[in-house]
């Protein structure tokens, strides 16, 4: 009987709420009905089979920035039973041919400031078939969508619930990408979570901002909020200032960002004059939020609801109450309705309460695996349940903490030594604006502590008097041998430090 759930969601808002503004454009302000979406997805499923000879199971590769036409050629390909690949277009070509050569995509869709990149890609592993995402005076997914003229009759979804609907690759930390499958099964209990959790209703506004080639940008709000005939704001991508500005003059009610974009937008010149009226609260993910930030965002009115999640599995899997936000900051609240929990110790074993141990997930929402890669798929998934690779504790409340990433920990002495500790103190030094720790190796000790510190703009602080602030609040073996300040973290396209480029940067001032 699961399989009677239904996948085509457009469809049953075209008929309950047609004229209800579904997607607004932010680069041209044009808005989007139910019944427009559900018109054009029809419409484009019929094109992307009868002219592209899309089949049931077949991968379309998607190399663009955010867009409309985007978000409405991922609704046609799940509804033709196919399987969208949304590519990262800060990747090098060679990186792109990996994930071309892995997915083996009959079709290609690209925005044309790609195709520069596209020239440099091996014409073997390029699809049969491609079309641009808008181009004028030329057949596009843009004119697709706007010609009336062409039937939007196509037949019922041919998507089954368990099916896949998109591939989303994964940087791994070491060799290449892994594409986690997303069923229909996943994105539909991702919404159900989802929407309990966060109590969303047709009311609700959000803005898309972050790259379609993450998991963030279809699953936090995106998705959820078209299953719940909620509106969204869709963005090219992320830009602080204009996601300040539309907080008030779209009437936004959730906020969504990495801890990264909130600072960015807590530090933008329109920050201060912004209301933030209609904003019920800010949801984060990504990695912890210093609680500096967590007390600046509800000094003007917005409470963070810390949440977690991963790209196999979710991603909506943990949730702070938004009534916690102060109380319990820095937690990420509870699991998530349909989402079952266990912290293990290093022998696989439950942790003792209280103890930290590595989070794993069992859930309707968790992937069934890695596309082409049954290795990664059997040591992720053990029995149904997803090995995280993070350490997280549960406190006597029930309250669940991330202590850091069990890649990221590192022994000391004989001392297990978590970074993330670390940086929570010393984002709580006035001078530090952002921080980094990672184990680099030590004659004596094993490994030791080094800590990468950008200051605040107008702000100084010693290298000496960095690691006296830290004497003061951890235990020895916790302070870092050693303190260097830099410019800026290097990140990735989601907002998250990429500690692997620190300890490259580490071997290399030190070969």
């Amino acid at each position: 009987m699961q399989h009677s759930i239904r996948t085509d969601w457009l469809e049953r808002w075209a008929l309950y709420a047609p004229e209800r503004v579904a997607v607004k454009d932010d680069a041209t302000g044009r808005p989007y009905t139910y019944r427009d979406l559900h018109t054009m997805v029809r419409r484009l499923s019929n094109v992307l089979r009868r002219e592209y000879g899309l089949r049931h199971g077949d991968r379309v590769a998607v190399l663009s920035m955010n867009c409309v036409e985007y978000l409405l050629l991922a609704f046609a390909v799940q509804h033709a039973g196919a399987v969208i690949v949304p590519v990262n277009f800060r990747l090098t070509p060679n990186e792109i041919e990996f994930i071309l050569s892995d997915s083996r995509p009959s079709l290609l869709v690209y925005q044309t400031a790609y195709q520069a990149v596209i020239a440099q890609i091996d014409a073997s592993v390029l699809p049969p078939r491609s079309v641009p995402m808008a181009l004028a005076d030329e057949r596009c997914i843009a004119s697709y969508l706007d010609d009336a003229s062409l039937p939007s009759d196509a037949p019922e979804s041919s998507s089954a619930f368990t099916d896949p609907c998109m591939i989303l690759y994964t940087s791994g930390t070491t060799g290449h990408p892994k594409g986690a499958i997303i069923t229909n099964e996943m994105v539909f209990w991702n919404s159900v979570n989802t929407t309990m959790r966060l109590n969303i209703t047709e009311g609700d506004v959000a803005l898309t901002f972050a790259p379609f080639f993450h998991t963030g940008g279809w699953h936090v709000l995106t998705t959820p909020f078209l299953h719940r005939g909620a509106r969204i704001v869709m963005l090219n991508g992320f830009n602080a200032d204009r996601v300040v500005e539309l907080c008030d003059t779209e009437k936004v009610t959730i906020l969504f960002g990495v801890p990264t974009m909130m600072t960015m937008m807590s530090q933008s010149e329109r920050f201060a004059g912004a209301t933030f009226a209609s904003v019920r609260f800010a949801i984060v993910g990504g990695e912890p939020m210093p609680i500096p930030q967590i007390e600046l965002w509800q000094a003007k009115g917005v409470p963070i609801r810390q949440g977690y999640g991963l790209t196999e599995v979710g991603p909506n899997c943990f949730s702070l109450p938004e009534e916690d936000a102060v109380r319990k900051k820095g937690s990420i609240g509870f699991p998530n309705f349909y989402i079952e929990t266990r912290i293990v110790d290093d022998d696989g074993q439950d942790a003792l309460p209280g103890a930290p141990g590595e989070l794993l997930l069992k859930s309707p929402v968790v992937s069934p695996g890695y596309w082409n890669n049954a290795e990664a798929t059997e040591k992720a998934i053990e029995q149904g349940w997803f090995h995280t690779g993070d350490i997280v504790r549960k406190d006597e409340e029930g309250y669940y903490y991330v202590v850091d990433r069990k890649k990221d920990m590192f022994i000391s002495g004989a001392e297990n030594v978590y970074p993330a500790e670390i940086e929570r103190l010393l984002y709580t030094h006035p001078a530090v604006q952002e921080a980094a720790v990672i184990g680099v190796p030590d004659p004596k000790w094993g490994e030791v502590g080094k800590a990468y510190i950008v200051l605040r703009s107008g702000r100084t602080a010693t290298t000496e008097e960095l690691e006296a602030f830290c004497r003061s609040g951890l235990a020895k073996y916790k302070v870092p041998k050693h303190f260097e300040l830099i410019a800026e973290l290097p990140k990735g396209h989601s907002g998250k430090v990429l500690k692997r480029a620190l300890k490259e940067r580490h071997m290399s001032s030190h070969a």
